[in-house]
């Protein structure tokens, strides 16, 4: 064991004191850092292929709980015709990559298919079920699958309800994952799923392909619900892949409104950059503070509040250094002690970004009780946040550990 990463977090709490009451980072060297950070913990890549207007991005939407018009602006272009939407912005979780709308005039993807073919995690093709003309979307699962025969293949078979009789509403519970599909679906929606699904019967590979029937409207829209199916497309992304994606997007056992699930996003991808910089071969702790730093001052944005020298010192001293830095003693000794020694630095890499990444997700929790108390003008008990901190650390660093471990 690295003794050295030891002997840096003994400094921890005194050096995130000093990030957040006097900053005085290099922003050329915090971004030198990050951008090594990011390389060690490469963030996941979802591909969507798709026609116009499939639901490319209400699938995004369903999945990460931005809002369309966020969506809309956070695309950036990675070659002419394909963007990646990175979420959260500042300190990315995962990354979609949409290439433009196939089956369009005067369209080429063949250069956009190489490059997307290199970048992604997980294949996911979209097709509106109404729409009967998919053959532009299946040219290019052929040639995907052709090269790579062993790429499991997810379709999503979206809008739904533009083949429900008049009135028609979402069958419960969700039949779509039966074979074949019960008499309680509607006629010309099972007659429309089952052709669309025929054509994949001709796709070269061996790898599994697998069907989900979503509905994703807008809450206006009068269907019940309006995320209809997206159990069933977490299970299939997860069954897939190893990302963990939606414990990482949403951990649904403690988010209970737009806001803390947008906070847990922010708090997973700092969290996640942080764990980058722990495992770097000494842990950077000035670049480790000044991240966290910059989470709590976004999380401080997001709920409205503000962050100046008497609300930190606020935070820190209701928190406590003392009882904040002996949880994180206590839970290294229970990590350390588990190490084999002969195994020395990689081991010390795992153990630099575990504090990292679980200290940064403990305090971006008990930031969120602060600034959730400050905004209903509440008294912030000390006992409590210290208790959130604790537990959050163990909770954090269970979330991210298959993650940073795998560097995937």
């Amino acid at each position: 064991m690295d003794w050295r990463y030891l002997k840096n977090w003994s400094d921890y709490w005194a050096q995130l004191r000093k990030e957040l009451l006097d900053p005085r980072i290099d922003e050329a060297l915090l971004e030198k850092s990050l951008h090594e950070a990011r390389e060690k913990i490469p963030v996941p890549v979802l591909w969507l292929i798709g026609k116009t207007q499939a639901g490319k991005t209400s699938i995004i939407r369903a999945m990460t709980g931005s809002e369309a018009a966020e969506i809309g602006n956070g695309f950036q272009p990675c070659t002419r015709q394909s963007r990646f939407y990175d979420f959260p912005a500042e300190a990315p979780v995962v990354r979609f990559l949409d290439t433009r709308g196939l089956g369009e005039v005067a369209y080429d993807p063949g250069d956009d298919i190489q490059y997307c073919e290199s970048k992604a995690h997980l294949l996911i093709a979209v097709m509106k079920v109404a729409d009967l003309q998919q053959q532009s979307v299946f040219d290019v699962l052929h040639t995907v699958r052709a090269r790579h025969p062993e790429w499991p293949l997810l379709i999503v078979q979206t809008g739904l309800h533009e083949c429900y009789p008049l009135g028609g509403r979402h069958v419960l519970p969700w039949p779509y994952g039966q074979e074949p599909l019960p008499d309680t679906v509607p006629f010309d929606l099972k007659r429309a799923l089952r052709a669309q699904r025929a054509f994949a019967a001709d796709l070269p590979g061996h790898a599994p392909v697998r069907w989900v029937a979503v509905d994703l409207t807008l809450p206006e829209d009068g269907y019940d619900p309006a995320e209809y199916g997206i159990e069933a497309l977490w299970q299939a992304i997860e069954a897939f892949s190893s990302l963990g994606l939606e414990n990482l997007l949403s951990s649904t056992a403690q988010v209970r409104d737009l806001f803390e699930r947008t906070a847990h996003q922010h708090i997973v991808g700092y969290a996640t950059t942080a764990a980058g910089l722990g495992a770097l071969p000494v842990v950077d702790l000035v670049s480790v503070t000044a991240v966290q730093a910059k989470m709590l001052h976004s999380l401080a944005v997001l709920y409205g509040q503000s962050w100046d020298k008497r609300t930190i010192s606020e935070f820190l001293g209701l928190l406590g250094a003392g009882v904040a830095t002996g949880y994180l003693t206590r839970w290294a000794g229970r990590t350390v002690s588990k190490v084999i020694p002969f195994l020395g630095q990689t081991l010390g890499a795992l153990w630099g970004a575990s504090a990292s990444s679980a200290t940064t997700y403990a305090l971006g929790k008990a930031a969120v009780y602060f600034f959730v108390r400050h905004r209903n003008q509440l008294n912030v008990d000390a006992e409590t946040l210290r208790r959130i901190y604790a537990e959050e650390l163990k909770r954090g660093a269970a979330i991210l550990k298959d993650r940073w471990r795998d560097g995937s």
